[in-house]
């Protein structure tokens, strides 16, 4: 391989670095927006066809189990009252056809005539590159109220990372 043949490989694979973490960026950014208008089949289509979404208060095994939470009566009921969940940008870390995200989301709420911080949560992706482009496998969220599990939740991110 020449000298301009090297080159350009670690140059096709820095650009392909950087489409993947933009493209999981993009997908991981897009929940927010999807499940405040209530897209249920969108919302679900984010994850692998039996990928996991576990939540502090309900684990959903699956898309269908995804797209039942954006139609349930209570999720309609905040979205009816207004609702906004908001996704940080997170930290993405790309390993050939396997990354994991971590950051946090807030979900608000419209109440009283003002707005409410529901919940801060701590958020830890996996997923996967498919022929279609890619899609969670898990996301964890722990909601963080001063419990362990949140902030090593966070920490499982960057390995040698120690907590104090």
């Amino acid at each position: 391989m020449t000298d301009v043949e090297t080159r350009l490989a670690a140059l096709e694979d820095r650009l392909r670095a950087l489409e993947d973490e933009r493209e999981i960026t993009r997908l991981i950014l897009s929940y927010g927006p999807l499940v405040d208008s209530g897209c249920a089949e969108a919302v679900a289509a984010l994850w692998d066809e039996d990928g996991v979404y576990d939540v502090d208060e309900l684990l959903m095994d699956g898309r269908p189990a995804i797209d039942a939470m954006v139609r349930s009566a209570n999720h309609q009921r905040w979205i009816a009252g207004g609702c906004a969940h908001f996704v940080g940008p997170p930290h993405v870390t790309v390993s050939g056809d396997e990354a994991t995200a971590v950051g946090y989301t807030l979900m608000i709420l419209n109440r009283d005539g003002g707005f409410t911080l529901r919940r801060a949560t701590a958020n830890h992706w996996t997923l996967r590159r498919t022929p279609e482009g890619w899609s969670v496998t898990n996301r964890t969220n722990r909601v963080l109220d001063g419990r362990p599990e949140s902030p090593d939740l966070l920490a499982s991110h960057f390995p040698g990372a120690e907590r104090v």
